[in-house]
């Protein structure tokens, strides 16, 4: 049967990997293949980050730490429109819906 995303069959053996030296699927390897790649997986593959990639992993780690909404902000809008006191500025508002649909083009 057809996968529903991608159109593969869900049974069957799938192409190798490229640079793959096997034909099959590394579950399918006898107990004497694996004698021989142990000595390949022992040695490990290694990734090196580069700089940029440190600093995305910070900024995607900080992001994610980060609350989604600013519940003092919150608070304080709630406080202010319940006493009143809470006034839109009409011209701020046109100019930054202005400055949202040029962006979108």
């Amino acid at each position: 049967m057809p996968s529903k995303i991608s159109g593969l069959p869900t049974s069957g053996q799938l192409a190798p990997p490229k640079g793959s030296s096997t034909g099959g699927v590394a579950a399918d390897r006898t107990p004497s293949d694996s004698a021989a790649a142990g000595a390949t997986a022992q040695t490990g593959d290694q990734v090196t980050l580069t700089t940029s990639g440190r600093s995305l992993q910070k900024l995607s780690d900080a992001i994610a730490q980060t609350p989604v909404v600013d519940g003092a902000k919150v608070a304080a809008i709630k406080q202010a429109v319940s006493s009143g006191s809470y006034t839109i500025n009409a011209s701020s508002t046109a100019d930054k819906i202005l400055q949202a649909e040029r962006g979108l083009k």
